[in-house]
């Protein structure tokens, strides 16, 4: 038996089922991880370096503790999307303040980057499907994808909203319409893996949009709330859905999440019995 099937009986699949509530926590989960950075960076004055090395540095210590299970923790996962979220934001922000790369230039690289990602993890796994996390091997592919699409979500969003002057209202509505696309798409008969990792890569920028809506003043085309009274806000959402998802798992026993049947209208990357690689 090779470790490759070995790892397989032993985990079970670690991405959650892909539902309302997952899209949701995946946007929530973006906007928290901005408007959460920027607080920590600006408001409470601990300026980016600093920031960059504690988020950093949470980063590594849950993603080991999320490589650990052989099974899906639904906190461990969010937590860690959560983080990939303010560090993916951050290797962005580091080009684009700190080196001066411009948004066109840095856009190109993480798409290259989120490329070849991809390539090598087809090319040792055959598959790119999230509902065949049950290996060490792809959970690293994975994992190492969700922070390209973190970072490329962060160029793209911020090269439509402000290099080219959309703004945040327009933001919102014009990646909504993307993200609604590649669901319309997927109902279609499109292939599911890739309208799932394309509508991941949109939720980025939505999110930041929507955070960047409801937090910045109205001087600048925002509703004011603030970066603290939306991540609370978001915050509180976000633990709601995902102590609700645990909950429903438990409920039924913990078993594997299972693919959606083929009339399933639900949008979910999950199933491989159509056009999955």
């Amino acid at each position: 038996m090779n470790e490759r099937a070995a790892g397989a009986r032993r985990w079970t699949n670690k991405v959650p089922e892909v539902t309302l509530a997952f899209w949701v926590i995946k946007v929530l989960s973006t906007t928290v991880g901005e408007t959460g950075a920027d607080y920590l960076a600006v408001h409470v004055g601990l300026g980016a370096t600093v920031t960059t090395l504690i988020t950093a540095s949470l980063l590594v210590i849950t993603l080991i503790l999320q490589l650990r299970e052989s099974r899906l923790v639904e906190w461990k996962y969010w937590l860690t999307v959560v983080l990939l979220s303010v560090v993916g934001t951050q290797l962005t922000d580091a080009l684009t303040d700190g080196l001066e790369v411009s948004l066109y230039w840095s856009t190109l690289a993480f798409s290259l980057a989120l490329a070849a990602t991809f390539t090598a993890w087809y090319a040792r796994e055959r598959t790119l499907s999230i509902h065949s996390i049950v290996t060490l091997p792809r959970e690293l592919y994975y994992w190492t994808a969700i922070l390209f699409t973190f970072a490329l979500g962060t160029a793209a969003g911020d090269l439509a909203t402000e290099a080219l002057g959309l703004g945040f209202q327009l933001g919102v509505f014009m990646f909504g319409a993307l993200i609604a696309s590649c669901a319309t798409a997927y109902l279609l008969g499109a292939d599911s893996v890739l309208t799932f990792w394309l509508a991941y890569i949109l939720t980025r920028p939505l999110g930041a949009s929507l955070g960047d809506l409801l937090s910045q003043s109205q001087n600048y085309g925002g509703v004011g709330l603030g970066t603290i009274y939306t991540s609370l806000a978001f915050l509180a959402v976000i633990v709601g859905l995902v102590a609700w998802c645990t909950v429903r798992r438990a409920s039924r026993g913990n078993q594997e999440d299972a693919a959606p049947e083929p009339h399933s209208s639900r949008f979910d990357a999950s199933s491989t019995n159509r056009s999955s690689p």
